[in-house]
């Protein structure tokens, strides 16, 4: 071998070692999830376009490539073949002379109804808000309007519309957020839109001409901030179709800031009629929002939201990227003490992460019991499953050496969940951030069932199969390594098991 060559060779693995750390690096700062979908760098916020086309899933997200707090919007782009690993693409759509680009959805055009599609490529078409900052800051109230883009080739590139915008604004400040499906048995598509604190229907035979339809939302449901980010889909319990209406709202989630609400009701093709006025919650936790689910993905109904709250959003203690996604969530129906709710639960391709499983069908408890002398050494990233009776009280505990700890679990005399991260970190950076917070017990069965989802900087709490869910992000000093479960009395009969999960990067 030549001196040049072996120059060659030496220098070509360099910086194939470079390359390699650099990446690894990436994606093992402090907070970095392990299991969740988050970009590389800078700032991201509500999930958008959420479309699965040709065995591949289409995650767009509200990006800002600039910094790390939010900034012009623009469409970041990441796919997935299984929901749980992701590869981040090319920014899919900028800002232009319209306005930066809010939040929307993206479809299938199957039938080539808006003739977007050339040479028998069907299109993706994506739909979504220009929003015009100068028009904001001159107090006008037109500034938001709704715009198309398509591709014909699998999502990798975008071309917008020439006849934007599609759907101009009536003089309302806040007009955004469209999400559209396709109506089958009316032969139409259908958008729902977020108009300040209701909802907007229309209807549109190609996709580039809308016909406003009917509103629902006026006195009904929470209404303690704007509504956002809709979404309208069809779920069935005992073969019966009802119509669940998705609408974040921000402020006014249960336990602060912002939060996803739902209804339950039918939809003719020309409105929403829900069956009661209830107000329900998709998450009670302090962090979940503009959750919506993806299009297209047949018999499965799939939700995905931004793990984080905008009451702190822009200042939590991360340094080249702000903002994950949840896990990937399947929602069903299910009728709970004569009350219809939305169950979710993670998708089932979150198993296929796992390393091992260690299951115990009964552990004593006696009030404490540590979980690191059965399970070893813990993973950054894992599920937990647990099992007790009703009559019993209990926690689990997430703790380190330095004495920072995060408790969550079932209070049986307030007969509710909750989650404590009042020491389980970093909280100075803003006041709402600490806090214990809490979400009723919607199951009348015996059995509390809890399925914890933890990575390195987040827990997602599932009780009784999804009836009732929590979300919440911690910021420690060094890893939560630390578990134990705790209750208010002595008993033995509590099945475990654990699941230490690969990461996905």
């Amino acid at each position: 071998m030549t001196n040049t060559i072996r120059l060659w060779a030496l220098s070509t693995l360099c910086l194939f070692c470079f390359r390699s750390f650099g990446q690894n690096k990436k994606y093992d700062e402090p907070y970095r999830p392990q299991i969740h979908f988050s970009p590389k760098q800078h700032w991201m916020n509500d999930p958008n376009g959420m479309v699965y086309f040709n065995h591949t899933y289409h995650l767009f997200f509200q990006y800002y490539p600039g910094a790390t707090v939010w900034g012009p919007m623009h469409w970041g782009h990441a796919t997935s073949t299984d929901l749980i690993h992701w590869k981040q693409l090319p920014i899919a759509l900028y800002p232009d002379s319209l306005g930066y680009i809010f939040s929307g959805s993206a479809v299938v055009d199957t039938h080539n109804t808006s003739s977007f599609g050339k040479n028998g490529k069907t299109p993706l078409v994506a739909i979504f808000t220009h929003h015009d900052p100068k028009g904001a800051a001159e107090n006008k109230n037109n500034f938001q309007n709704e715009s198309l883009a398509y591709s014909l080739d699998n999502g990798a590139t975008w071309t917008k519309y020439a006849g934007n915008p599609v759907l101009k604004n009536p003089g309302i400040t806040d007009f955004r957020d469209p999400k559209v499906m396709w109506f089958e048995s009316g032969k139409k598509w259908i958008m729902t839109l977020a108009v300040k604190d209701h909802i907007n229907f229309y209807s549109s035979a190609d996709l580039k001409s809308w016909k406003k339809l009917s509103e629902f939302g006026m006195g009904i449901g929470a209404h303690g901030g704007v509504w956002e980010c809709p979404d309208l889909f069809p779920l069935k319990l005992n073969g019966k179709t009802y119509w669940v209406l998705i609408v974040n709202i921000n402020p006014g989630g249960p336990n602060g800031g912002s939060a996803t609400q739902y209804f339950i009701g039918q939809f003719d093709g020309i409105k929403f009629s829900p069956i009661d006025t209830h107000t329900r919650w998709l998450d009670y936790g302090p962090d979940e929002y503009a959750g919506v689910t993806w299009n297209n993905t047949g018999n499965r109904r799939i939700f995905l939201g931004w793990m984080s709250n905008w009451l702190y959003a822009t200042q939590v203690p991360t340094k080249s990227w702000r903002s994950a996604m949840t896990v990937p969530r399947e929602l069903k129906l299910a009728d709970y003490n004569n009350d219809i709710i939305v169950t979710s639960a993670p998708v089932d391709e979150l198993n296929h992460l796992r390393k091992k499983t260690l299951a115990f069908k009964s552990i004593p408890v006696s009030p404490k019991v540590n979980l690191n002398k059965m399970l070893g050494d813990l993973s950054t990233q894992y599920t937990l499953h647990l099992n007790v009776g009703s009559e019993q009280g209990i926690s689990v505990e997430l703790s380190n050496t330095k004495g920072e700890k995060l408790t969550l679990g079932y209070h049986k005399g307030k007969n509710e969940y909750f989650i404590d991260r009042t020491h389980a970190g970093i909280s100075t950076f803003n006041k709402d951030f600490e806090g214990k917070f809490t979400a009723p017990r919607l199951s009348g069965n015996k059995t509390i069932r809890l399925t914890l989802v933890v990575d390195k900087a987040s827990v997602e709490l599932f009780a009784d199969e999804g009836a009732t869910v929590m979300t919440c992000i911690f910021f420690p000093h060094q890893p939560l390594d630390k578990l134990s479960i705790i209750a208010d009395k002595d008993f033995e009969e509590t099945p475990l098991s654990y699941s230490p999960l690969k990461p996905i990067w």
